[in-house]
């Protein structure tokens, strides 16, 4: 029989990273066209707002 310092505890097995289960979603690339629409807007009032403090200031 095994030496019993030398075990991983049952929490100790159940925490690390590899054996988790995976969280649904989580590593999910897709998105729809009106999430990539709403993101772009935001983009592009940044950068406009961005530009216009640029102009301002000279």
């Amino acid at each position: 029989m095994a030496n019993p310092q030398n075990e991983s505890a049952k929490a100790d097995v159940q925490s690390t990273k590899l054996n988790q289960m995976p969280v649904p979603g989580k590593t999910d690339t897709e998105f729809s066209a009106e999430e990539a629409a709403e993101v772009f807007e935001q983009n592009q009032a940044s950068a406009n707002t961005r530009a216009n403090a640029v102009e301002n200031q000279e």
